[in-house]
């Protein structure tokens, strides 16, 4: 199979270069996991809606 090697060449560089990827002045900074960021992102989407949306949402409810 042609797709086979391409893989194999991925795989192997990056177990070959397991050193740190980041430049020497961020390796101190703490990154938050990806999870939170999608959270947030939800929530901030959510509250936008809501101000943006209020008068509709209170239309359906009377």
């Amino acid at each position: 199979m042609i797709v086979a090697p391409f893989f194999y060449k991925i795989l192997t560089m990056t177990e070959n270069n397991k050193e740190e990827q980041r430049p020497s002045k961020m390796i101190g900074v703490v990154f938050p996991k990806a999870k939170y960021g999608v959270i947030l992102a939800i929530i901030i989407i959510i509250g936008v809606n809501l101000i943006y949306y209020k008068d509709m949402i209170f239309s359906f409810l009377k």
